[in-house]
């Protein structure tokens, strides 16, 4: 099988309900390229929207997040020594960073909640970890699409945890699987309803079949603007929104060679 380096695209996307009233976008995501023979990170979040500062919680929780993994393989740990208790310790750091934002601005910490969903790929191992709903998808070699967690949700569709729950830390999900990934994709409940099959628990792979093949074509490693500016107009577009009202945030990472037509049309 032909292997490239990583490449990757990433956007969050308004969405309709907070363009007709004004809000903010509450998604946030970040990603890096960690090391020489790199471990690629992604990051992404999403605002509560019943929490009046949930954007700026999302931007903290993702920034901090990739603060403490940068933290974590400082010293040279090897990806396979991150265990469930280090990633809780991750997520506590999340928690202390909005809770200092939170008792600066003098307001509640349940005013900044929001999801958080990550996953750190070594060239042989991976690991993930969630916090609400929203999924990661990973397509193994000469396997069909396949999610890591069911999203969190209680008894309905619109709810779910928060990091800034007290239970949060206790109910994180989290895995640790050897071997390699070569696909990747992370993205927030705003387009779960699109790319997941609620009634059989399945992932919708012509979507991510179709998404990936841009990513696999781009002819530079790394991140790449312009691919993500198209990302965001799709996501911003009528196709799109016509099937959900909420902010969306989608990265997509692939490491393998293609020959591919660009992302879907956004008309």
């Amino acid at each position: 099988m032909d292997l490239q380096a990583w490449r990757l695209a990433a956007a969050s996307a308004l969405g309709t309900s907070h363009a007709k009233t004004g809000a903010p976008c509450q998604d946030a995501h970040a990603w890096a390229l960690i090391g020489e023979d790199p471990i690629l990170v992604l990051v992404a979040a999403d605002g509560a929207g019943s929490a009046r500062y949930s954007d700026s919680g999302a931007q903290l929780a993702t920034a901090e997040l990739l603060d403490s993994v940068r933290g974590f393989f400082a010293d040279g740990r090897p990806l396979e020594e991150l265990t469930r208790e280090t990633a809780q310790g991750l997520l506590r750091n999340v928690v202390a960073r909005i809770s200092h934002r939170a008792e600066a601005d003098g307001r509640a910490i349940r005013e900044y909640a929001c999801t958080l969903l990550a996953a750190i790929v070594s060239p042989s191992h991976a690991c993930f970890l969630q916090v609400g709903d929203g999924a990661m998808v990973v397509r193994p070699r000469g396997d069909d699409w396949a999610y890591i967690f069911w999203p969190q949700h209680g008894e309905f569709i619109n709810q779910t945890v928060f990091v800034t729950d007290p239970a949060a830390i206790d109910c994180v999900e989290f895995s640790s699987q050897a071997g390699p990934v070569d696909e990747i994709a992370v993205f927030t409940d705003g387009i779960e309803a699109l790319v997941l099959h609620y009634a059989s628990q399945t992932v919708h792979g012509p979507f991510f079949d179709q998404m990936i093949q841009a990513v696999r074509a781009l002819q530079s490693d790394g991140f790449d603007h312009g691919l993500s500016e198209k990302l965001d107009q799709y996501l911003s577009s009528p196709v799109v929104c016509e099937r959900t009202d909420d902010d969306k945030t989608l990265l997509l990472a692939s490491r393998l060679l293609a020959q591919a037509p660009a992302l879907p049309e956004a008309s």
